[in-house]
């Protein structure tokens, strides 16, 4: 995919950025929370600015989980200021579309692809770009604005590049938060 800019129509789909994500009481927060965060509050404002629409991802753990319903950790982290009008799509796997009403709001919008970003890039995001593949949708993941946690095997910042890598391979069109918000 060329790396032109997303369609004006391709809503900005923020996967999983909870407040456990963030917050660091029962787990370590994601790599570069703070940075993180700001960069999505500026994606978000960037994607109203241009009159696209935003849609937040929950994940809905099981029972005892931090990220469980209910939980402290569950809730869209507020610092990312969601708007009323914003859905949240609820899902129990990495997956965004398994919540087939978020297919269905994207086709709403007349959108063709989306935009990602969010967490965790080795889990969630992963899974949600072969999702909306699955759907038909092209698909823009913000290069510096998904994260994750290090893993026995591997630090975060050599998952997200070794990730962003393997999304280009997949026909991901890759955009960094400057590139799309200017500056």
């Amino acid at each position: 995919m060329p790396n032109t800019a997303p369609s004006a129509t391709a809503p900005l789909i923020v996967i999983d950025l909870q407040t456990g994500m963030f917050d660091g009481r029962l787990e370590p927060p994601i790599h570069d929370a703070g940075t993180i965060a700001e960069r999505a509050r500026r994606l978000i404002d960037w994607a109203r600015q241009s009159g696209r629409k935003v849609a937040f991802i929950r994940h809905d753990g099981p029972a005892g989980d931090p990220l469980a319903p209910g939980a402290p950790g569950w809730p869209v982290w507020p610092e990312l200021g969601q708007a009323a009008n914003e859905p949240t799509f609820g899902k129990t796997v990495g997956n965004a579309f398994s919540d087939a009403a978020l297919a269905q709001w994207v086709a709403g919008q007349g959108a063709g692809d989306v935009v990602l970003i969010g967490a965790q890039t080795d889990f969630c995001v992963a899974a949600t770009v072969k999702g909306a593949f699955a759907e038909g949708l092209g698909v823009t993941v913000v290069s510096d604005a998904h994260s994750t946690l290090d893993s026995d095997k591997e630090k975060a910042p050599e998952i997200i590049a070794r990730h962003n890598e393997t999304f280009a391979g997949q026909g991901v069109r890759l955009m960094t938060t400057a590139e799309l918000v200017g500056g």
